[in-house]
């Protein structure tokens, strides 16, 4: 009999990813395919990073799991066939220092915006997510590293990261999808 409790889970890792392709399901399958989550059954969950997770490299993360698996994952998913655009998919990560609290985990997808702009950004929404539920504010116009102190006044020390893939279309309008992704391992 399975309980709640075998649901949470142990370890996440990073992965991004990058296709290219006429049609924009299969460029998409090829973004899959590049982040090497391809032969696993996804499912997209909300942004909770979970107390006691362990934050491993996608090269071990991926060791832990078998073809066909349910992946649970936080995504974020950009595709454009426009040439010349510049698309992104970041997933960034806001974590306490303290292994017993629960961290925030966001997606966001963008268009001209290069990589570090987007990963940053995902970082600040991480981060203000997760202030918000410590009763503090967050301004989202500002970056996380002008606003640290906030964390630092209220006891918590929280540490952000985050992944993220752009691409450009290219001159003949193939369809590129770009993702990003959390990948949660029970």
């Amino acid at each position: 009999m399975h309980v709640v409790g075998d649901l949470m889970p142990k370890m996440c890792f990073f992965t991004k990813g990058v296709g290219r392709h006429k049609n924009k399901l299969t460029s998409f399958e090829f973004a899959l395919r590049n982040a090497k989550i391809e032969k696993f059954n996804l499912v997209s969950v909300s942004s909770i990073f979970p107390p006691g997770c362990k934050l491993v490299g996608h090269v071990e993360g991926l060791k832990q799991l078998s073809p066909g698996q349910v992946l649970f994952l936080v995504m974020s998913r950009n595709e454009s066939n426009v040439p010349h655009r510049l698309i992104a998919a970041a997933v960034g990560a806001a974590l306490p220092q303290d292994k017993e609290s629960y961290g925030y985990l966001s997606e966001h997808h963008s268009e001209g915006q290069n990589e570090k702009a987007a990963g940053d950004y995902a970082e600040d929404l991480a981060a203000q997510m997760l202030a918000s539920t410590w009763g503090l504010e967050f301004d989202l116009d500002k970056a996380y590293n002008e606003q640290k102190d906030i964390f630092s006044i209220s006891g918590k020390e929280v540490i952000t990261r985050s992944t993220c893939q752009t691409a450009v279309v290219d001159k003949e309008g193939l369809w590129v999808s770009v993702l990003a992704a959390a990948v949660l391992i029970l």
